[in-house]
């Protein structure tokens, strides 16, 4: 492909490049480049890309683009912003593929992966072929492909786009996380639906302050045709007051609202409830259970009849939906007491996850939880607080602390919990610390492992080591079972 065919939408400051030249890739990772490559000069938190650009074109890069006009020389592209131009880029490299499909979008604190994932079974339910980009992973139809991000960078974003529309999907659900909003990722794309789950606290490492957090993800509300807000957040109102979009709402108590939820009840395997809209009651049952899965439940159905999908499949498609891997996900123990891995980490999430087992939990509650290291540190003599105050027991230990010691992140942690009367224990190792809970388990008791939900992994220090919670819990119950 020509070069200033790739180009096409991107506003030039300054050229001192052959627009004729053939450009057979993109990268932004001056390592990738080979013979013919556009390379794109990004700014990251740690790195200036622009600093790669001679590695660029010693490794055979055509052409260099650049939002920085110190670094302007021969054969390079001067941009007012290499972000939003890699996403113009990275689109007509592939062909605009998100043209032959519509994109729903998903935002918010919490509840993304489960919003998308009951918005994808309900229009597979009907017929429809649809693709799903997310946290957990991706998929093509039912086919997995790994993930790395809740938001690809543009350029493997427009590649997933590629193979969805080579195999024909209809729809696109996707998690659209605040980063990626503020970094001009999914610029320029055209969003049948918008979907604002909640907004509280997370991210404030990156975004500084919650108006910076909702400012991002106000920029969703731009993009699309429509959108759905949860009327009951206290960020809705100002979510709307930043929207350019037709706004349709859903709540659990405001009966102005598009969509409501009525005679709500919570079961401990799931919920029940009356959905009213436009008109129309119909009967709502999920097998998930959960205040917030009301709420998840809501956002789905919302963003289906906006689609044009009638009720009666919608609560049908509903009525079928099972859980999503690491979302109040309960372990088979084959014990008298009950182990769930659930996400939560935001005070949030752990509120609403404790809440739920509170609502079911015939035993003790307890819960094991860290923080994550290199993150916002204000949230975690928050969630320290959330956990002691909603438990009977607590189990202090490591989440992912990454490049940050560990030690350092439980004593912020318990800063949070000074005054709390309930018993805990602090174990730093996380397997230990599950084994700790495994082997001190009572009947009836309800254990929560918090914090990494779907992730197989654990960061530490530079590395990145396998870590299956699943795993663990079925390696210590067999070593507790051989030497019984």
């Amino acid at each position: 492909m020509k070069l200033k065919e790739l180009l096409n939408g991107v506003e030039i400051i300054s050229n001192k490049a052959d627009l004729e030249a053939e450009i057979s890739m993109v990268e932004y990772d001056s390592r990738k480049v080979k013979s013919g490559c556009l390379f794109v000069a990004l700014r990251g938190t740690g790195i200036d890309g622009h600093k790669f650009i001679d590695s660029a074109f010693s490794a055979g890069s055509v052409c260099a683009l650049i939002d920085e006009p110190e670094y302007m020389k021969e054969n390079c592209i001067l941009v007012s912003d290499s972000r939003k131009a890699l996403s113009a880029i990275a689109a007509n490299f592939y062909h605009n593929p998100a043209s032959k499909f519509k994109i729903i979008g998903v935002t918010g604190t919490n509840g993304k992966t489960t919003t998308t994932t009951l918005i994808k079974q309900i229009l597979e339910f009907t017929g429809l072929k649809v693709g799903l980009i997310g946290t957990i992973h991706n998929m093509i139809g039912k086919r997995i492909i790994e993930t790395k991000y809740t938001t690809p960078e543009p350029l493997e974003l427009q590649r997933l786009f590629a193979q969805m529309a080579e195999e024909k999907m209809d729809y696109v659900v996707m998690e659209v996380s605040s980063h990626s909003l503020a970094q001009d990722r999914v610029s320029g794309l055209n969003f049948e639906a918008a979907v604002f789950t909640n907004l509280t606290q997370d991210h404030l490492d990156f975004h500084k302050t919650m108006e910076n957090y909702l400012l991002a993800k106000s920029k969703l509300f731009t993009m699309s045709k429509i959108g759905v807000i949860n009327a009951d957040d206290e960020a809705a109102t100002k979510l709307m007051s930043l929207s350019t979009t037709k706004n349709y709402t859903y709540s659990a108590y405001s009966d102005k609202s598009d969509v409501v939820a009525k005679n709500i009840h919570y079961k401990p395997d799931g919920i029940e409830f009356e959905l009213i809209t436009d008109g129309q009651i119909g009967h709502a049952k999920l097998d998930i259970p959960g205040k917030f899965t009301v709420y998840n439940a809501l956002a789905a159905i919302t963003a289906c009849l906006c689609l044009g999908i009638d009720m009666k499949a919608i609560l049908s498609a509903l009525a079928t939906v099972k859980g999503v891997k690491g979302r109040i996900e309960v372990v088979d123990t084959g014990t008298d007491y009950t182990v769930l891995i659930d996400y939560a980490h935001t005070p949030d999430g752990l509120f609403n996850i404790l809440s739920a087992i509170r609502g079911f939990a015939r035993g003790r509650v307890v819960t094991l939880f860290g923080c994550g290291g290199d993150r916002d540190r204000t949230k975690r003599p928050i969630m320290g607080k959330i956990a002691f105050d909603m438990s009977d027991f607590c189990i202090v230990t490591s989440d992912n602390p990454r490049t940050e010691d560990p030690s350092g992140i439980i004593k912020d942690i318990l800063e949070g919990v000074k005054d709390s009367k309930t018993p805990y224990v602090v174990i730093e190792n996380r397997k230990e610390a599950i084994e700790y809970a495994l082997r001190h388990a009572r009947r009836d008791d309800t254990i929560l492992l918090a914090g990494k939900g779907h992730e197989t992994y654990q960061i530490l220090k530079d590395r990145r080591i396998h870590f299956d919670e699943r795993e663990i819990i079925h390696d210590i119950l067999s070593d507790i079972s051989n030497a019984e």
